[in-house]
């Protein structure tokens, strides 16, 4: 068997089921799945037992411990040579197993990431948070959209280790906190040759609302200083652009009273981006509501990504 598909699912049945569906109809048939329920009070047994003829599938539910721990058990569980790590709010294009076959065998890679996309079906507010995890303009493509594959750093959304790579290292060791990238540094200090698959995109259909989407993204920054308690080269300046941001948006009044022309310059530069925003997002999704939802999103994302970093970098430094 050539993959072992592992989906960590907590009180989420109804996604695993958009999932599963997907796997059902994927073009490369060597693969087994099997739903680890971390302790859910809702349990998924009924929605994989539906998928029983179509697919080799195996349930198990365990007492909750964080999805990282979950993956973990998957792991251990496995019949495949390589491993696909997904969320359980992914859904798959048909060529997805295909796709990451042919890039391991061709590039000779022991671990891979691959970025998320927006399905034509999304909700605008889904297509807006899309845009602001993905762009260029938000995250330095930093996801999935890199000019040097093998700097990319795998979101266990969507990625994967040979059996080898699980073997020799273990796997995540923090669970909920950043525990990918920490995998995703530890795997490349090994050794290991950990790539972006750009072609190999999964749907993620997030069910966040604008609060939610903040929480997210405030913990996505907390995560980034969690893992350099592992990895002190963890930090780069791509991941300090969010909080930059945060204090050049909030200059911004001060420099109206300090120096005209300093603001008017920030104004400038916000006004460019803030365009460069909505004329991308709208030719993308051609929508102009997801155009002006996106200039959103990117706001709350960035400032929320940033607040968060600066926050648990204080709190790291202050325990010394």
């Amino acid at each position: 068997m050539f993959f072992s598909v592992i989906i960590p699912v907590y009180n989420r049945p109804q996604e695993l089921q958009e999932l599963l569906k997907s796997l059902t109809n994927q073009s490369f048939s060597d693969f087994e799945v099997l739903v680890m329920d971390d302790g859910s009070t809702i349990k998924s047994d009924s929605i994989v037992n539906s998928f029983q003829k179509d697919l080799n599938i195996n349930y198990v539910h365990q007492p909750n411990q964080g999805q990282g721990f979950a993956r973990n058990d998957g792991m251990k569980l496995a019949q495949g040579s390589f491993f696909v790590i997904l969320d359980s709010d992914v859904v798959l294009p048909q060529n997805y197993l295909s796709l990451l076959k042919t890039a391991i065998q061709e590039r000779f890679l022991d671990a891979f990431g691959g970025p998320d996309a927006a399905a034509q079906d999304f909700s605008t507010l889904q297509k807006a948070m899309n845009f602001a995890m993905t762009s260029f303009w938000t995250t330095g493509g930093i996801r999935g959209k890199l000019k040097d594959p093998s700097k990319y750093q795998a979101r266990g959304f969507n990625m994967g280790v040979s059996r080898k790579v699980f073997e020799k290292l273990g796997g995540f060791v923090d669970p909920n906190k950043g525990e990918d990238i920490e995998w995703s540094i530890r795997i490349k200090k090994a050794g290991f040759k950990l790539e972006l698959v750009e072609e190999a995109y999964v749907f993620h259909k997030r069910k966040n609302n604008l609060i939610s989407f903040a929480k997210q993204a405030f913990s996505f920054g907390q995560n980034r200083v969690n893992v350099s308690r592992f990895h002190s080269e963890a930090i780069k300046l791509v991941h300090l652009m969010p909080f930059f941001f945060l204090l050049f948006c909030l200059a911004t009044p001060f420099a109206f009273f300090l120096n005209k022309t300093i603001f008017y310059l920030q104004v400038g530069v916000l006004f460019t981006w803030a365009t460069a925003i909505v004329l991308q997002a709208t030719l993308q999704s051609k929508s102009i509501s997801v155009g002006v939802l996106s200039l959103i999103t990117s706001v709350v994302q960035l400032f929320s990504y940033g607040l968060g970093l600066a926050l648990e970098w204080v709190k790291k430094t202050l325990k010394g």
